[in-house]
């Protein structure tokens, strides 16, 4: 095992315990690699975990989520995402935060969930881990200039958006999400690395160095996960795009539609 290993690893451990300690602590699970392995860290210094995943009956998440929970032997919620519930959800979400983008829109869905059903005050989860360590699937293969710009304007994308939107969200419902991949020790840790030890050959070598820090923790059953995007793993783009559907529009007109009614 190599120093810069070790210390990767120590950073994470490190911010976890830091948001996590002697608080009782809300997981936003997917029941993949990022928030399985946040996870397993909270449990060790966190006076309770409950692990709660939103999205539709069995869709991808739902499943592996249970799946893993029992693993863990920790505490699982699931928060269903139906048709019958999306659309006011929806609604909700753009009134709080002014948010347009359908995209956006979707995979923050189960994010909202989480904030506006949890009893926990704070929040945390594995937003910033495909950023951070190359975990997109467009990553793989690019030449090195291209994947440099590419994580570059993603972890930008991360930081001028997608965590103002949720910082929002958390507010709105009195919450506090916190961010431990983002965590200036672990990115400093991270960007110190060689390119070479971080960038994905193949669909199967992304984020190898957090499964190697989940192997070394002892949860190979986490290293081994596979994840989808949240809003095709939670369900909530097949579940939006039917909306629509019935109500004759695409979904990015619908997400128009409610933008214009609220704010016009």
């Amino acid at each position: 095992m190599s120093a810069e290993f070790e210390n990767l690893e120590r950073a994470i451990v490190s911010a976890i315990r830091n948001d996590v300690e002697d608080q009782d602590i809300a997981v936003a699970f997917s029941g993949g690699l990022d928030s399985g392995l946040v996870a397993a860290i909270s449990k060790d210094y966190a006076r309770s975990v409950t692990l709660y995943t939103s999205g539709r009956d069995q869709s991808y998440d739902v499943v592996m989520a249970q799946e893993m929970s029992e693993q863990l032997g920790l505490p699982w919620l699931h928060i269903p995402i139906t048709e019958d519930n999306i659309e006011a959800r929806l609604k909700e979400m753009i009134t709080i935060t002014g948010t347009s983008s359908p995209l956006t829109l979707s995979f923050e869905l189960p994010m909202f969930f989480v904030c506006r059903t949890v009893h926990e005050k704070y929040i945390i989860g594995g937003q910033g881990s495909d950023e951070l360590f190359y975990g997109y699937n467009k990553y793989v293969g690019l030449p090195d200039d291209e994947l440099e710009r590419a994580r570059k304007a993603d972890l930008g994308k991360l930081i001028t958006s997608t965590i103002p939107h949720e910082t929002m969200v958390a507010n709105h419902f009195n919450k506090k999400i916190f961010y431990p991949y983002m965590d200036p020790l672990v990115t400093m840790q991270v960007n110190a690395m060689d390119l070479d030890v971080l960038k994905p050959r193949d669909g199967d070598s992304r984020k190898m160095l957090l499964r190697d820090i989940a192997r070394n923790l002892g949860y190979p059953f986490i290293a081994d996960k596979r994840k989808k995007a949240a809003q095709y793993g939670s369900g909530t783009m097949d579940l939006v795009r039917s909306v629509a559907k019935k109500k004759g529009m695409t979904y990015p007109e619908l997400v128009d539609s409610i933008y214009r009614d609220i704010f016009e």
